[in-house]
């Protein structure tokens, strides 16, 4: 029986490439090479598709940022668990590489957080080339990478949410900063957390006490994108949970996060020692089964698909919980939160691969049943 050809999709623009190349190497680890052959297809933070290119020699040279091994633009690259050469072009464009992946590849995995991974551009562009893909589509990946859509959507449909402002970079700088700040002040209070809409990992976020940091805060997010989220603080426990499937997904058991520093940021959850993931988290089962209800509710409000980590903050002592975000490519290494919250429910890291790869097909089967004209 052949095997069933999966490209890895990993890197990328972002500010979760190094991230992103942990992932894919996690899977490529893991993944059964019984049944699938794996087609790695690594992006360069500037752009260029590398198809062929392992994550393995990019996590073993300690330098993920710059040092992208082997291959030019002239010759095409040698795919990494079989040694067949693809016979794709490598120029920078996305055109050139499709116009040979859908007869290269059965499935697409990616596995790029964040912009141009997470936000609905590479699912269109697989959509175009008519690939089965894993995870959420256009449609659920552009509204769970924006945080404001996200919580206009998750408010429409009657999820809890704290309170928020949004503002666009061009109204800090044509406004008059100090009435944003009043704003901000009178209507969210201190301390409030300052946002990107349009990143995840905790880049480019920062927590504001007092005026001066709520000034730096704005500035400093307005680096990353157009659009800042401010955010009230929220009182309770940072706790997460895991959804997987397509129309009827189901979530797993309920994990916490202890942060080593005053929030869970870029910081602490990759370069400091100490953040702590309580797996199941220590709560009252009445307080899970709610996480788990609201969790697979904010699934099916941004219309996921495959997979979806959601996190919460929940005051156990005053009965609230509100839903903080959606993430449609959670962190997807072996040791993620992800990851480790389905081992937790039963569902070990190589089955997990094994069934996101089969909803992919799933979803793929089913859009196909829709009447072109």
């Amino acid at each position: 029986m052949a095997k069933i050809r999966v490209g890895l999709i990993y890197g990328g623009r972002s500010g979760e490439h190094e991230v992103s190349v942990l992932s894919a190497n996690s899977v490529m680890a893991a993944i059964d090479k019984n049944k699938y052959e794996v087609i790695p297809i690594g992006i360069t933070k500037e752009g260029r598709w590398l198809p062929g290119q392992g994550p393995e020699a990019l996590v073993a040279s300690g330098d993920l940022q710059v040092r992208w091994l082997g291959g030019s633009a002239e010759s095409p690259l040698v795919a990494a668990d079989n040694g067949a050469t693809l016979p794709m072009s490598l120029e920078n464009t996305q055109g050139h590489i499709l116009a040979g992946l859908r007869e290269q590849v059965d499935v697409i995995f990616p596995v790029l957080h964040g912009p141009f991974g997470e936000d609905g551009t590479i699912q269109g562009l697989l959509e175009l080339a008519d690939i089965p893909y894993v995870g959420a589509g256009v449609l659920g990946s552009s509204v769970g990478m924006d945080k404001a859509v996200m919580k206009a959507v998750f408010q429409q449909q009657g999820l809890p949410v704290g309170k928020y402002r949004v503002y666009l970079r061009k109204e800090l700088e044509n406004l008059n900063f100090n009435r944003v700040v009043a704003e901000i002040e009178e209507d969210l209070q201190y301390p409030c957390f300052v946002k990107p809409a349009n990143l995840g990992s905790s880049v480019g976020i920062s927590k504001a006490h007092d005026r001066e940091e709520l000034r730096k805060a704005l500035q400093f997010a307005a680096e990353y994108d157009r659009k800042i989220v401010v955010e009230a603080m929220l009182h309770g426990r940072e706790i997460e949970c895991g959804v997987l499937g397509n129309d009827e997904p189901m979530a797993s058991v309920v994990g916490e996060i202890v942060p080593c520093a005053e929030f869970y940021d870029y910081e602490a959850k990759y370069i400091l020692d100490g953040s702590e993931l309580i797996i199941p988290a220590k709560l009252p089962e009445d307080i899970v089964v709610k996480v788990q209800d609201l969790a697979v509710k904010a699934f099916k409000a941004v219309d996921c698909a495959g997979l979806a980590r959601v996190d919460f903050f929940v005051d156990v002592e005053n009965q609230r919980i509100y839903v903080n975000e959606i993430n449609t490519i959670p962190g997807f290494t072996r040791i993620s939160m992800y990851p480790k919250l389905w081992e937790a429910s039963g569902v070990p890291y190589e089955a997990l691969i094994d069934r996101l790869l089969q909803l992919a097909f799933e979803r793929y089967d089913d859009k196909k049943r829709n009447r072109v004209r």
